[in-house]
């Protein structure tokens, strides 16, 4: 056999290690059928997928590359980041190891393996295109920016969603999740970060409970001249991309534009970075930013968001993942699409338009 090149070397060696970890998903709700993909996590068959996949379910069937087949339970979904855990009865796949998304780097290899359109199995293979972006999602009126999100041109097509986006190796850095219909390659994944909080939360709790400051925030690379300036040694923070009405950080005093350092002394490189101000509980109530356009500390309470007490019972639900017009700061108009796959008289994949 001819040697493969370093290229398909790597994603054939991926491949083998995560397509065993692989499920198509089956679901039935009151709107028809549905599929989507998911990855098993734990040796005892809890897998991780997109929580639209298995909106309105109470349950489904989950069929693995060897063949064999399970049914799976749905122990807590959180609509607002996108994410559902599910537990497969019986399942004896092996799981896949969850890697840190804050380590990835724009042009870096990755792969996505699900199953788009009922093709069992399939694998595409990028690069990171872009990191830290935000992509809005809605349950009921509730609205939420999901944070820190890849952006990758891993071809993802409608049933990919809730597959892995791995890294060259072999661990899952994102949760595949949308794509833009009309535009080619810009396709998204919910960075393993954001996913291990989420999990951990709805295995413990059936349910995620987050600290509400009330911004949205992206990356924001520190040029070398800035951190000169400003004794700096950090290379990245987050910029205020728009802040709500009535919230912590308004009433505290953040704006649009600026720039944020550290968070209760921890340093701040990206959306997703892990402080205690992510939880509500806590020894002090209040969190301290550090903030460097303009230079002060800002001081404000942390609450309870009413958005995100969320849980899929056992029972079907009307939860949907239904993305809302992105913020007024993107630049272009677009669709987005989630990439779950339905079937029956509606189809009930979600899409959005953006505009200025």
């Amino acid at each position: 056999m001819e040697p493969l090149d370093a290229y398909s070397q790597v994603v054939t060696t991926v491949a083998a290690r995560i397509l065993p970890s692989v499920a198509a998903l089956s679901v039935r709700t009151a709107r028809g059928g549905g599929a989507g993909s998911g990855v098993v996590f734990t040796d005892d068959g809890f897998l991780l997928t997109s929580a639209h996949v298995v909106a309105g379910a109470s349950g489904g069937v989950a069929e693995f590359g060897d063949g064999t087949e399970a049914k799976f339970d749905i122990v807590g979904a959180d609509p607002l980041a996108d994410l559902a855990v599910l537990r497969a009865r019986a399942a004896s796949a092996p799981p896949a190891t969850l890697g840190d998304a804050d380590k990835l780097r724009i042009g870096q290899l990755v792969v996505a393996v699900g199953n788009p359109l009922g093709l069992t199995g399939s694998v595409t293979a990028g690069v990171v295109s872009g990191l830290g972006r935000s992509i809005p999602a809605r349950t009921g009126r509730h609205v939420r920016l999901i944070d820190d999100v890849i952006q990758t041109d891993a071809a993802l097509n409608p049933g990919n969603s809730g597959g892995p986006l791995v890294s060259s190796h072999g661990e899952v850095v994102g949760i595949n999740t949308a794509l833009i219909m009309g535009a080619q390659g810009i396709c998204f994944a919910v960075a393993s970060n954001t996913a291990s909080f989420v999990l951990g939360e709805l295995v413990r709790h059936g349910r995620v409970r987050r600290a509400y400051i009330g911004i949205a925030a992206q990356q924001f690379a520190l040029s070398r001249r800035r951190r000169h300036a400003a004794g700096l040694i950090q290379e990245s923070a987050v910029i205020v991309a728009s802040v709500e009405p009535g919230s912590p950080a308004e009433r505290a005093g953040l704006n649009s534009g600026d720039v944020i350092l550290a968070l209760d002394g921890v340093v701040i490189t990206g959306a997703s970075t892990r402080t205690s101000a992510r939880s509500v509980s806590g020894s002090s109530p209040t969190t301290r930013a550090v903030r460097l356009r303009p230079s002060t500390v800002v001081t404000f309470t942390r609450a309870a968001s009413p958005t995100t007490w969320l849980l899929v019972s056992t029972s079907p639900s009307g939860a949907t993942m239904t993305p809302d017009p992105v913020p007024p700061w993107r630049r272009s108009s677009c669709a987005v699409t989630s990439s779950r796959t339905t079937a029956g008289p509606t189809r009930s994949a979600t899409s959005m338009t953006a505009r200025e």
